[in-house]
């Protein structure tokens, strides 16, 4: 029977992982440069306030990142900082940095580390892609207020999409680092290591940003190779994450090893070795007997080793 181009599962890997359940209709091809004065001239707009390294939530256990713009005014949105993120349920969506002393908000707001938000699912997995989406663009802006031309100050355009420079012209637009992560596999078993700043007993996948002029295919094999000295064969995509630290695109793939015998780079990885299947689905479920474990289930690293427990190959 032959095999179909789009055979796939109802739902995308992707669409599993955190940060990834993004609602936003982006109107790229609408955006000017006063979408933001129109979206802010509507009074249904929600806008998503961040800032030093934080976002503001307002609710209970699962509040909301989204103020109104009545709600945002006391909060002191930055008009110079806000950008256009586009429209949801029929709401211009835009995001902003705060100027609000975060240590003296009212009992009913509080601020969350971006990575607390996503582990503790403090908002809804909609919110959390559109403050994907906010961090990454904000961020970008932070770091890239000056032409890389001619080092004039630029200025936003597009609702946050470019800068354009008033000297020589250059525009700039928003750049998405592409990285590499790979569950690296030999026969029955599975390779997965720890830098210096993880976590207690916390194993992952390996991963590497991909360079110029790189396939993701030749990326995972060269990046697995310099970190354990390992040649891989077949390389599988399984699905990406937005990772909005600062900016980046998780790409999950399997790789296949050639060889069991590997030596690890010790500047870039603290410990790492090959672990059985049984092992591993321990480490998922937290019921590791050394206190062993896999990172967070909304990680793109954690559905990379649980495709791989599953498949049985």
């Amino acid at each position: 029977m032959p095999f179909h181009l789009f055979d796939a599962p109802d739902m995308e890997p992707s669409h599993f992982v955190g940060f990834a359940g993004n609602r936003i209709n982006r109107h790229s091809e609408k955006r000017n440069d006063d979408v933001v004065a129109t979206a802010l001239a509507n009074a249904n707009a929600r806008i998503l306030l961040t800032g030093q390294g934080q976002v503001l939530v307002m609710g209970g256990d699962t509040g909301s990142a989204l103020f109104s713009l009545q709600d945002a005014t006391a909060l002191l949105p930055a008009p110079d900082k806000t950008i256009y993120l586009g429209m949801q349920d029929d709401m211009p969506i835009l995001a902003s940095a705060s100027g609000f002393d975060f240590a003296a908000l009212p009992d009913s707001i509080r601020a969350f580390d971006y990575r607390s938000v996503y582990t503790q699912g403090l908002v809804p997995p909609d919110q959390l892609g559109a403050m994907a989406q906010a961090v990454s663009l904000l961020t970008w802006h932070e770091n890239h207020k000056f032409c890389g031309r001619c080092g004039t100050e630029t200025v936003m355009r597009d609702g946050g999409y470019r800068r354009t420079c008033p000297n020589c012209e250059a525009q700039h637009f928003p750049r998405t680092d592409p990285v590499a992560i790979m569950m690296v596999v030999h026969e029955d078993k599975c390779l997965l290591a720890r830098g210096a700043h993880f976590g207690p007993g916390m194993y992952s996948c390996l991963a590497g940003f991909i360079e110029p002029g790189e396939t993701i295919e030749n990326a995972v094999r060269r990046e697995t190779f310099e970190e354990t000295n390992l040649p891989v064969g077949r390389v599988l995509y399984h699905a990406s994450q937005p990772w909005p630290f600062p900016y980046s695109l998780m790409i999950g793939c399997h790789a296949e090893a050639l060889s069991d015998e590997f030596m690890l780079d010790k500047a870039e990885l603290e410990d790492g070795r090959w672990f059985s299947r049984e092992e591993v689905v321990a480490m998922l479920d937290r019921s590791h007997p050394d206190g062993l474990m896999t990172p967070p289930p909304g990680a793109i690293a954690a559905h990379l080793i649980r495709s791989w427990v599953q498949s049985g190959v």
